[in-house]
């Protein structure tokens, strides 16, 4: 009875790594979730365990398996989301990987890829819709071929595999038979052609990356094979692969051109929808912005959005709570920031890692200011939900400005989604009406589980599977536009103030 099909949902994101299964109405259930850790042993520098990453996705796979077997539930295939542009070196004949994860908000290249900027930042913004970046994870690979003995000695021996987050979970799940990345993936990673569906092999061999330890590129909603009966006790077609915030918007509903969205996670990513043709002339201009051009895959397809982002969000909550013990933890934070109605003149900058809106700076760091004998925990709790719903503000302007189409309304999915508060200070600050939907914190397992479905296996299209996800609250603007500028300008006055004193400091 196709009520009861489902499909097995995957989203190994940057802080856990969670399993679920979607069923023909939308709903997600048998949710299973399991903490993954990063580390940061220096500044600039964020890692992962690759193993870990693995053996905690096979476990939330297995435990959801055997919940929806005793619901009576019949899984159809695979839908796998994942944190975009880590990446991963390991051995592919003893399964091993080499080297700690590079995370996505790693930084340590950013000079190297600074140097290479006036050269090639034009046409990678005209061909790929990014600059060079401050990560790569081909230039991170590149490096250890050359000074890593292990790399070397497995690239040297053929048995290396390279690849991101995606591939190095579609190899496991194949059972280490299949190399691949999907394009949303791709395109994070920055060297992905956006009117091509292709490598930019110029810009890989300027970066000394060898091109044969390429993941073979595929659509997002592509045949992936099957699974490993022996891994998950059944072998399941994984019919979807891509990055965690394309999931989401399919999960929150947007699918044309026009419409928002902000996905909250570790980090906090805003999207504009644009349609099927790359705003590629927008995004070239050379702004100082972190807004790029995202692209996702179907049917020989390709949809693009504009996106900018903050890389420490949720992560800036969880090291108040974990690294500073602040608060309990974030449920707590978030319910004492709502006691207040005001941050009682405290700012909070979140740029643990960098800053990407209004303005891209790598060196940028976090900054709580305006600190009082006053000051109290409820009004640093609220800074910090401030901070966040500012550089929600900041990005979705400069995504809109660029994209040069109306925004009236956003969607936002993810864990920090629960909070009114926030949702509430996202709309003051925006101006525009932001929307919760059902189960809005699983918008990345539903989404992919659409993508993976949405081929008459569950749903005859995609719009007819997002046609299942239910609004549950919207939230108006509840400030003039005179007091939204300047909320807005006395933050960014703060935030200008911070990158002066990173730039004095570099100055010595």
């Amino acid at each position: 009875m196709k009520g009861r099909d489902g499909i097995l949902a995957i989203d190994a994101g940057t802080s856990s790594t969670r399993a679920a299964v979607v069923t023909a109405d939308g709903l997600v259930s048998c949710l299973q979730r399991r903490a993954l850790t990063t580390h940061s042993p220096r500044s600039g520098v964020v890692e992962q365990d690759a193993d870990q990453i693995w053996q905690r996705t096979l476990a939330v796979c297995r435990a959801t398996l055997q919940q929806a077997d005793q619901k009576g539930l019949q899984v159809r295939a695979i839908g796998l989301s994942t944190q975009r542009a880590s990446a991963v070196l390991w051995d592919t004949v003893s399964g091993e990987p080499l080297v700690p994860v590079l995370a996505w908000q790693d930084s340590r290249h950013a000079a190297d890829l600074a140097a290479l900027a006036p050269r090639w930042d034009p046409c990678l913004r005209l061909h790929l819709g990014r600059p060079t970046g401050s990560r790569s994870p081909y230039l991170w690979a590149a490096q250890l071929l050359r000074s890593h003995p292990r790399v070397a000695r497995a690239w040297e021996r053929g048995r290396l595999g390279f690849g991101s987050i995606d591939t190095w979970l579609l190899w496991q799940l194949s059972g280490r038979r299949l190399l691949a990345t999907s394009a949303t993936n791709a395109t994070a990673c920055n060297a992905y052609v956006l009117d091509r569906h292709a490598y930019a092999l110029d810009w890989l061999e300027a970066l000394g990356f060898p091109v044969a330890l390429l993941p073979a590129l595929y659509q997002d909603a592509d045949d992936y094979g099957s699974s490993d009966a022996g891994l998950t006790g059944v072998a399941l077609p994984i019919r979807a692969c891509a990055g965690d915030q394309l999931a989401a918007a399919i999960g929150l509903g947007c699918l044309e051109a026009g419409q928002a969205l902000c996905q909250h996670g570790t980090g906090s990513f805003i999207d504009v929808l644009i349609g099927t043709r790359a705003a590629l002339g927008g995004a070239s201009q050379s702004d100082g912005s972190g807004v790029v051009v995202t692209a996702r895959r179907r049917d020989h397809v390709s949809h693009f959005a504009l996106e900018s982002y903050c890389a420490t969000t949720g992560a800036a909550l969880n090291w108040a709570c974990q690294r500073q013990h602040w608060f309990p933890n974030a449920r707590c934070l978030l319910a004492l920031a709502a006691s207040v109605s005001s941050s009682g003149g405290v700012s909070f900058i979140p740029a643990l890692a960098g800053v990407q809106a209004p303005l891209r700076h790598s060196a940028a760091r976090a900054a709580l200011q305006g600190l009082s004998l006053a000051t109290s925990r409820a009004d640093i709790a609220h800074a910090l939900v401030e901070g966040i719903a500012q550089t929600v503000a900041a990005s979705l302007s400069a995504n809109a400005d660029q994209a040069g189409l109306p925004v009236t309304q956003m969607m936002s999915g993810g864990t920090l989604a629960g909070s009114d508060l926030l949702l509430q200070l996202q709309a003051d600050l925006s101006g525009v009406p932001t929307c919760r939907t059902h189960q809005s914190a699983h918008a990345s397992l539903r989404g992919i589980a659409y993508l993976a479905g949405s081929h008459g296996l569950l749903w005859d299209d995609l719009p007819l599977a997002c046609a299942r996800t239910r609004l549950q609250a919207v939230f108006q603007p509840r400030i003039d536009a005179a007091e939204r500028s300047r909320r807005r300008s006395l933050w960014q006055a703060r935030l200008y103030a911070e990158l002066e004193h990173v730039r004095q400091q570099n100055a010595y």
